[in-house]
C-alpha cells in the first residue's frame, strides 16, 4: 500500500508548478495539466480540492486560472496531503480511539502513536518551498 495516492502525487506536481510561478499572475488549468502530465478533468478535480482547503486561489474569466493562496514557505506537505486524500494514518487506531477495544492494553498502540506523531511532525515541517528547492538542485 502506498502512503501517498496518485492524485496526491499529481497535487504535489501542480502545487510545485504554481510555487515556481508564485510571482506571476495565474496559471490556466490546461497549462498546469499539460505541463504536469495530468488529464484536464483530473487536474480540475484536484485543484477544486486544493481550493476548498484554501491552498490555491481560483481566478475566473478568460485570463483566469489558479495561483497559490499564500507563499510556498507557508504551505506544508501535510496540508496538501490532507486536502487531497485526507489524514495520513499509520494505523486506524492512531486516529480513531474507538476503533479497537484492545487499545488500552495493546502493546503496539503506544509505539504506533509515537510513529504517527513523527510522521505528522515531519509532514508539517516540510514546506512546499523546500520541496521545490530540492527538485531544482
Amino acid at each position: 500500500m502506498n502512503l501517498l495516492r496518485h492524485n496526491t502525487d499529481y497535487a504535489f506536481r501542480m502545487m510545485g508548478n504554481l510555487a515556481g510561478k508564485f510571482n506571476e499572475k495565474v496559471v490556466p488549468v490546461r497549462v498546469l495539466a499539460q505541463e504536469e502530465q495530468v488529464s484536464y478533468q483530473f487536474a480540475c478535480k484536484i485543484l477544486q480540492k486544493l481550493h476548498e482547503a484554501g491552498l490555491v486561489a481560483s481566478i475566473m474569466g478568460p485570463k483566469g486560472g489558479y495561483r497559490l493562496s499564500r507563499p510556498p514557505d507557508r504551505i506544508t506537505m501535510l496540508e496538501i496531503i490532507k486536502a487531497v486524500q485526507g489524514n495520513v494514518a499509520v494505523n486506524q487506531c492512531t486516529v480513531d480511539w474507538d476503533v479497537c477495544p484492545r487499545r488500552p492494553t495493546c502493546p503496539l498502540n503506544g509505539k504506533l502513536c509515537q510513529l504517527q506523531q513523527m510522521v505528522d511532525n515531519y509532514l508539517t515541517d516540510v514546506t512546499l518551498e523546500e520541496i521545490v528547492q530540492s527538485y531544482n538542485l
